[in-house]
């Protein structure tokens, strides 16, 4: 029979592992205060973040773990420990859908880590002028979702924003009707982001048909606002009933299992090459034949495998409309330099959105 190890004994040899872990972690914070030494030495007087370093890093203590922790539970370690050396060096402001508890809110501190300061806007249109104006470094909007697809508001925002994607983070999105009723028999209004009543529209129609839905900003105004109506209901996450201290009714009533909505970053920062990117452009072709086979061509012919691409109206005249595309690769990559350069001869506007490492988390 093998022998067991005393209690006390693995408790001490934790301690000790404690404590080299903490100098470790302290000597890593030094040589951060030290980099934004030297960067503003150097001259730097923006952000020190840099979307493309921090995925490398993270990609690499993915490889370097050999457990019996996770990649993802180390990485997420170390993504908390680079946020607070990040703001050891210089705080980092990022907008994002507000109020308090949202997605958007925890895609921010998922992909920024819990030492950034998150500032809520209250519209799409509201983080993108937040960030061109330089009141917040950086700012997070939803762009995607499983379900029901994109977001217009933000792809539309992009037309005429001078604003570049530095980065991307997913959420798996767990709807939850909540508010003060006692049963669903006494609800007459259902509040939540347009969105989020889609991602439940069998679960609505089957549950409360007769109900009332009213889309809101967000879904945490939703929760606020079944905090004052003692006949209405909100969907949201669970920290918004948390926020607004509202009883948990039905959990997880979004229609698809793998519910996930899809973030972007959006700065002034232009990411360079890590080997495992995306890059997002818009193009218009005006109305003439063969438009989408001009646009598609370039990349079939050097083998770039075309992610997503989403046609929105122009508003520039009718039946005119402009294709939002998210390719593999990085615009500096070889090929992809190549295909861009001969889509732009090909139409009547090309606007590169960014380049930035594929989410990592």
């Amino acid at each position: 029979m093998s022998s067991v190890t005393p209690l006390s004994e693995l408790r001490d040899k934790i301690d000790v592992i404690d404590k080299q872990i903490l100098q470790l972690i302290n000597q890593r914070a030094s040589c951060a205060k030290e980099v934004a030494k030297t960067k503003i030495a150097q001259g730097e007087q923006g952000t020190f973040y840099r979307p493309d370093r921090e995925s490398l890093v993270l990609r690499r203590i993915k490889d370097l773990n050999e457990g019996p922790l996770s990649d993802d539970t180390a990485a997420h370690f170390f993504r908390e420990l680079m946020s607070a050396c990040l703001a050891l060096e210089k705080p980092l402001d990022v907008a994002y859908l507000g109020p308090e508890g949202t997605f958007t809110q925890q895609a921010a501190i998922k992909h920024f880590g819990s030492a950034v300061k998150t500032i809520p806007a209250p519209s799409i249109h509201d983080i993108f002028n937040a960030v061109e104006n330089g009141n917040c470094q950086f700012g997070v909007v939803p762009v995607e979702n499983s379900t029901e697809g994109v977001i217009s508001h933000t792809l539309d925002r992009f037309l005429n924003s001078p604003l570049k994607i530095c980065g991307e983070v997913e959420i798996r999105v767990h709807q939850n009707l909540m508010g003060l009723v006692n049963n669903l028999d006494e609800v007459t209004e259902v509040f939540s982001h347009q969105q989020s009543l889609a991602q439940c529209r069998h679960w609505l129609d089957n549950r409360l048909p007769n109900a009332k839905r009213t889309a809101v900003n967000s879904n945490t105004e939703a929760a606020r606002l079944a905090s004052t109506n003692k006949q209405a209901v909100a969907i949201a996450g669970v920290v918004a009933a948390e926020i607004y201290q509202l009883n948990l009714i039905e959990k997880n009533i979004e229609d698809e299992p793998n519910n996930t909505t899809r973030f972007i970053i959006i700065g002034k920062q232009i990411s360079s090459s890590t080997g495992k990117d995306k890059t997002s452009l818009v193009v218009s072709t005006g109305n003439q034949p063969g438009a989408l086979h001009k646009i598609l061509e370039p990349f079939a012919r050097f083998n770039i495998d075309m992610v997503n691409i989403e046609s929105r109206p122009s508003r520039q005249g009718l039946w005119d409309y402009v294709f939002f595309i998210d390719i593999d690769g990085h615009s500096e990559d070889d090929k992809v330099s190549q295909a861009l350069a001969i889509l732009n001869d090909n139409v009547h506007m090309l606007k590169l959105l960014g380049s930035y490492p594929k989410a990592v988390l």
